[in-house]
């Protein structure tokens, strides 16, 4: 799996590529807690367009960033169907804003 950030405007873009399982849960959730940290006062998108598939580890991070976030804008952009199924069959599009279009939703947040 690989994580690329980048910063635009007041909000911190994450693309994640690979899946999102076991084995990446605790990279991709060490590095969006370090850059929750450095950036506190940004929004966090969540690009999973390269994801294919996420089990409950991947879930979990996804959860603990959410509740990590607070109040601060918390969104997940270019998921995929079967990743969709996955985030519905939690319960997280109820929590989150969860779309499959990432440039609609970053221009939107500007």
């Amino acid at each position: 799996m690989t994580i690329v950030h980048t910063v635009q405007g007041r909000r911190i873009l994450v693309a994640v590529n690979g899946d999102l399982d076991l084995t990446s849960a605790a990279p991709l959730r060490d590095a969006l807690d370090e850059l929750l940290e450095r950036y506190r006062d940004k929004a966090l998108v969540l690009d999973l367009s390269d994801v294919e598939f996420i089990d409950s580890s991947g879930l979990g991070v996804i959860l603990g960033r959410f509740r990590k976030m607070g109040d601060r804008p918390f969104s997940l952009v270019g998921v995929r169907p079967s990743v969709k199924a996955v985030l519905e069959l939690a319960g997280i599009t109820d929590l989150l804003p969860v779309t499959d279009a990432t440039r609609s939703v970053v221009k939107d947040q500007r």
